[in-house]
């Protein structure tokens, strides 16, 4: 199981994160690969990821994403941090307008919890790019 592998490990860089989950994406069956993925990753204080959950699974071009499934698990496990992230079948290497506005939600809905979003990280297939070094965080 992938999971196993990556447990216990500590994030450092939004790369770290983007080969587990692409390494995540390319183990699922071909026809799941080519439709949106939401994912959290949960982080203790020292950044290690306690868990990492597919938060949703949409379709070819979208996902719906609610605080309450987002900060359930993370609640449960007692989290310090959440890292976002999803992917994008088609390729596209940009954020859209609505990523932006649900991170911003998300945030809000963390900063209530006392659960801070470190990052939203976009992937695809074999590239990356994240919301905190692009200055959209």
């Amino acid at each position: 199981m992938i999971l196993k592998e990556y447990k216990r490990k500590s994030i450092s860089k939004p790369e770290d994160v983007a080969k587990i989950l692409q390494a995540i994406l390319c183990s699922e069956h071909e026809i799941d690969q080519d439709k949106e993925h939401f994912w959290c990753i949960g982080l203790n204080t020292r950044n290690i990821i306690k868990y990492i959950e597919l938060v949703t699974l949409g379709t070819l071009d979208m996902t719906i994403v609610e605080p309450r499934e987002v900060f359930r698990l993370a609640i449960i496990k007692g989290v310090k941090s959440l890292i976002l992230a999803h992917n994008h079948p088609s390729g596209a290497l940009r954020f859209s307008d609505n990523d932006i506005a649900v991170t911003e939600r998300l945030i809000k809905s963390g900063d209530i919890l006392g659960i801070k979003i470190l990052d939203h990280i976009l992937i695809t297939k074999d590239d990356y790019i994240s919301m905190k070094s692009d200055g959209l965080l």
